[in-house]
């Protein structure tokens, strides 16, 4: 008679506190340093780990079911090619969900070994979650070993070496390195990726852009033009846009904001209308004169409500950010327009008398609700004139 065996552990999760979660690794091997976050969104995996805001985040996953739509091409959120950075790792509860979908090219598996990203599984996300919602994100190494045998000291000295978000100007090492047109607008059932037309030219600045925010502003009319985060001014304005786009991106806006609110300031002096989401939102408050501050578990999800205190109207949105602006920093020119429900945060603000607005939360939401496509709406209507 045989005798059962349990499985060799092959991954392990070391946190910064000395804790040790040992499971089943996944996707590529060796070891990755990263902050610890949690998302609760039940679908959208493979946005989530190609969206360039979790850049040197390792993603914890409290729906168990992750695989069960497989990936494709379509649904990666990475606009730069280039340098296509994104999540540095994930963390499930469960193994991998066999893929059962249509447009299903290739399984979970297979693909985060060929993206070279590492991941556990057979841990419990759930105490995970709760140590963050108790005592905050924390860092972590995160290491896939096929033979189970792993490294302590060099584990804990590369996590040692770890600085953290705080002072991160993470938004540089994913902006794309050229200037570049963008003509693709959302996908339909059937018909694929419509295509830009000749409207409103918006010129987005990339500190990390997702793919659908660049497609939600061609659906809603706009020719689109994409530059470095890194782009002065003055090169934004040569390029004659009727608006200016301030995209979403990893990292501390204060640390990014060292090169880019300056120039936001004047982005803003130009009279011309800008509309910042996510990163954008936070240096667009701090070139307006207001702070952020680190948060303590953060928002990352797609169930999160979010007030309009202008009409009173309720969005269920999708976030991911740990910083956040200080709503008591706000100066008196400065308007706060949406609220988080969830424990009061700012989630948007506009300038008093010019067409200048942002919101933390992600109104492109892909996938997720939609409830807050109008904002791309109001974005054109105020570079036609019409606001």
């Amino acid at each position: 008679m045989s005798v059962w065996t349990p499985p060799t552990k092959t991954a392990l999760l070391l946190t910064d506190s000395g804790e040790k979660f040992y499971g089943y690794g996944i996707g590529a091997t060796g070891h990755t340093v990263g902050e610890v976050c949690f998302n609760t969104a039940m679908t959208g995996y493979q946005e989530i780990l190609t969206d360039p805001s979790y850049a040197s985040q390792i993603v914890t996953f409290t729906f168990p079911h992750i695989g069960n739509v497989g990936t494709n091409d379509d649904d990666s959120e990475i606009s730069n090619n280039q340098n296509p950075r994104a999540a540095n790792g994930l963390i499930i509860r469960e193994a991998i969900t066999a893929p059962a979908n249509y447009r299903n090219t290739a399984h979970l598996n297979d693909w985060l070994i060929e993206k070279d990203l590492i991941g556990i599984s057979g841990v419990d996300t759930r105490a995970i979650t709760a140590h963050i919602r108790d005592n905050g994100m924390f860092n972590a190494v995160l290491a896939h070993a096929p033979d189970g045998n792993f490294d302590i000291a060099a584990l804990e000295a590369d996590l040692a070496a770890f600085a953290g978000l705080e002072g991160a100007d993470l938004a540089g090492q994913v902006t794309s390195a050229d200037d570049y047109d963008w003509g693709e607008g959302r996908w339909a059932w059937d018909e694929g990726f419509s295509q830009a037309t000749d409207g409103p030219h918006v010129v987005a600045l990339d500190y990390g852009v997702k793919k659908n925010i660049l497609r939600c502003l061609v659906e809603a009319g706009c020719r689109v033009s994409v530059l470095p985060a890194n782009s002065k001014a003055e090169d934004v304005l040569a390029a004659g846009p009727d608006g200016i786009f301030l995209s979403n991106g990893p990292g501390d806006p204060a640390a990014t904001g060292d090169y880019a609110v300056g120039e936001i300031e004047k982005l803003v002096a130009s009279g011309k209308p800008v509309f910042g989401i996510c990163l954008g939102h936070q240096m667009l408050a701090r070139a307006l004169g207001a702070q952020t501050i680190k948060m303590k578990q953060g928002h990352h999800g797609a169930n999160h409500p979010v007030k309009d205190l202008g009409t009173g109207k309720v969005e269920i949105t999708s976030m991911n950010h740990g910083f956040t602006v200080d709503r008591d920093s706000l100066p008196e020119t400065v308007e706060e327009t949406h609220i988080s429900l969830f424990d009061g945060t700012n989630c948007g603000i506009a300038l008093k008398g010019q067409p200048v607005f942002s919101v933390q939360y992600h109104p492109e939401a892909s996938p997720g609700p939609q409830d807050s496509h109008y904002l791309f709406d109001r974005f054109v209507t105020a570079m036609r004139g019409d606001a």
